[in-house]
């Protein structure tokens, strides 16, 4: 039997999602595999490049970087930190425990005239639209880039051949398209999570264990927008999905044998039921590809009712305060940041501090810690600015490539994101307490003498705390 990636058809919906009508009129700045691969700035091949793909049969994603446009996506994924496989080996569980959620952004989404590209891949879904990189709109968005500053440090890092689309213009679009999805999460968690059986977070946060007793949640994943606009990308359509065994998982867990293979395909015509059985069968696949396709849609107008959504609302206001301070100059860190008083912190967020690597690098470290400090009064610009203080302390052997990604970036998205959630009332502090942060794993009790957590909540409860 042929290969999916043999068929006509096949080819010329991935030419399609590459935004053009043939590989010559590309859009995408390049073309690379995803699955379980960091970036690689030498892994990266222009979309004339596709049939290598095809020809090896590798999963494939493209860049977000587009010449004549501007992408935005949304990622919605099932994460279950106690039986990672748990989304391949019951993807029936796994997509009905999501299907609340995907409701909420099919009505937000529509509520504002946008009608994305909906597809699914083996943990989740995923809505993509695109606006013109030339149009009324682009400009706009670039007008609202925060913290302009860090273009330059982006710029640096951008390879060479991807220096004209993926240029400081395009970043700074990336940026304020951060902004927007930042919004577009607020307004599917505040909706969602009262109608879903386990916590919706923003990003994949670590949670308590729940009723099934594992930790599970749904997430809106908008972590690509804590990175430089060149190193993200998204999976593309029609293509293989080789996450379980390219990361080594289904190896690991001697689940080889147990995982279907399966592709990600658009939702189009068919129910989410209907897909999970048409991306394993290859035939069912080729049939949809010559029905369905998967040109991203532009969605301008609907794009900028969103963004005066968002131009009128409590975040917005939120972050104009965020961007109001700078983070400390470099050169004066060794008097500012670095001179932090531990012994003010409690055990669990000063382990988190001293060794940050990977602590630090989670979602659910960057959460305390930001947590902690705004109790301690601090704005939430110099949080940022102290946890990448950290990141960029060479001592603790990041294996981060921060030649690639930007560490001020990265700790401004975070910090941004869980101070936004608590100044706009959407984060209840729940799990504010030693018993959550031990049940997520970030508990550190010291050696002798009581630590506790509730002081911090109880202040951060206060009206009028930032």
């Amino acid at each position: 039997m042929p290969s999916v990636y043999a068929d006509p058809a096949v080819r010329s919906r991935l030419i399609e999602f590459l935004g053009g009508d043939t590989l010559d009129h590309a859009t995408a700045a390049y073309i690379t595999q995803s699955d379980g691969c960091q970036f690689d700035q030498r892994q990266l091949r222009p979309p004339l490049d596709l049939d290598h793909y095809l020809t090896s049969e590798l999963d494939i994603a493209r860049s977000i970087a587009d010449s004549a446009s501007v992408l935005l996506h949304l990622d919605v994924e099932y994460v279950n930190f106690d039986s990672p496989a748990e989304a391949y080996l019951d993807p029936w569980r796994t997509f009905d425990l999501q299907e609340p959620v995907v409701r909420v952004i099919e009505t937000l989404l529509l509520g504002w005239g946008i009608r994305p590209l909906h597809q699914i891949t083996g943990q989740g879904h995923h809505f993509v639209w695109r606006i013109a990189r030339a149009s009324a709109l682009a400009g706009r968005l670039s007008s609202l880039c925060p913290a302009p500053e860090l273009l330059d440090a982006c710029a640096e890092r951008v390879p060479q051949g991807l220096a004209e689309i993926a240029d400081r213009e395009a970043q700074r679009m990336f940026a304020a398209v951060s902004l927007l999805m930042e919004h577009v999460a607020h307004r599917v968690k505040e909706a969602a999570a009262p109608l879903c059986e386990f916590p919706v977070e923003i990003t994949a946060v670590h949670v308590g264990p729940n009723t099934t007793k594992q930790r599970e949640i749904i997430s809106i994943d908008i972590s690509e927008y804590g990175d430089p606009l060149h190193t993200r990308m998204v999976r593309m359509p029609f293509t293989h999905y080789l996450k379980p065994w390219v990361s080594g998982l289904a190896r690991s867990l001697g689940i080889e044998g147990e995982i279907p293979t399966f592709r990600a395909i658009p939702l189009h015509e068919i129910d989410i039921r209907q897909a999970i059985k048409v991306r394993q069968v290859d035939a069912d696949v080729r049939d949809l590809a010559r029905r369905a396709c998967v040109r991203i849609p532009e969605q301008e107008k609907g794009t900028e009712r969103l963004l005066e959504d968002y131009l009128s609302s409590p975040l917005r206001r939120f972050h104009e305060y965020f961007y109001s301070d700078q983070h400390d100059a470099k050169e004066r860190w060794h008097e500012t940041y670095d001179r932090t008083s531990m012994e003010s912190l409690p055990s669990c967020v000063r382990h988190v501090v001293l060794w940050p690597n990977d602590l630090l690098l989670k979602p659910a470290g960057m959460q305390l810690v930001t947590r902690c400090l705004l109790a301690a009064g601090w704005h939430p610009r110099h949080i940022a600015g102290f946890i990448r203080s950290k990141f960029e302390n060479p001592a603790f052997n990041w294996g981060v490539n921060w030649g690639d990604y930007v560490p001020a970036i990265r700790a401004d998205f975070y910090t941004r994101l869980f101070a936004g959630l608590h100044a706009t009332g959407l984060d209840p502090l729940v799990d504010l307490n030693c018993t959550s942060t031990r049940e997520k794993g970030f508990c550190f009790p010291p050696a002798s003498g009581s630590c506790g957590l509730e002081p911090l909540r109880q202040k951060l409860l206060e009206p009028n705390t930032p």
